[in-house]
């Protein structure tokens, strides 16, 4: 089992910028690609950025794309997102997300970011 909380979430006025962290606890060893998705009200969960275990290899959403970076801390079981330049359209519930090299997916339970236009 992996656990995964996620801090970080406000208010935020657009143009500012946000870091939303995610812990993980548990079986973290066994952790491998790490990333974070988003969902706002009456919208499917779409994907943000993930990360892969070394953290040599990240992967952005179209939407996203320049705005927002992901890094990971392998020492401290923590992956992060830096979000930049927020829109009102990034206002979201934000889930991070952990697959294990089993092929197993863990969520955390959401940080909520709204953007103030």
């Amino acid at each position: 089992q992996v656990q995964l909380v996620e801090s970080g979430g406000g208010l935020v006025q657009a143009g500012g910028s946000l870091r939303l962290s995610c812990a993980a606890s548990g079986r973290t060893f066994s952790t491998n690609t790490m990333g974070w998705f988003r969902q706002a009200p009456g919208k499917e969960r779409e994907f943000v950025a993930a990360i892969g275990r070394s953290g040599g290899s990240t992967y952005y959403g179209d939407s996203v794309k320049g705005r927002f970076t992901i890094s990971r801390d392998n020492a401290k079981n923590t992956v992060y997102l830096q979000m930049d330049s927020l829109k009102p359209e990034d206002t979201a519930v934000y889930y991070c997300t952990a697959r294990t090299l089993a092929s197993t997916y863990y969520w955390g339970q959401g940080t909520q970011v709204t953007v103030s236009s």
